[in-house]
Formats: C-alpha cells, sequence, structure tokens
C-alpha cells in the first residue's frame, strides 16, 4: 500500500514538472509560429554556391 502513495506522488511530480515545461515553451515564444513549419516542406531549398561549383566541375 505504501507503494502506490509512492507511485502517486512520483506521478503528481512528474505532471508538475511536464506542466512547468509547458508554461516556460508558451512564455519562450516555442509556440508564436504555427504556420510557418507546415508550409517550410513545400519551398525548395537553395543550393549553395560551394555546392553548385562542385555539381558543375563533377559534369565536365
Amino acid at each position: 500500500m505504501n507503494m502506490i502513495y509512492i507511485l502517486i506522488g512520483f506521478s503528481i511530480l512528474l505532471a508538475l514538472l511536464f506542466l512547468l515545461a509547458f508554461f516556460w515553451a508558451s512564455k519562450s515564444g516555442q509556440n508564436d509560429d504555427l504556420y510557418t513549419p507546415g508550409v517550410r516542406i513545400l519551398f525548395d531549398d537553395e543550393i549553395p554556391h560551394s555546392d553548385k561549383k562542385k555539381s558543375d566541375e563533377d559534369q565536365e
């Protein structure tokens, strides 16, 4: 029976830690922009100049 009290105490402590982490993430701006990450995959990445030169040299 004592083990149940210990487990309940640990679960409440863990829930409080997750709640504090959620409030910290909200306060620090983690959820400010919910639109951009979902659309970012639709845009092509630009090829850096150093990689572009290597691919041009390989073709010659």
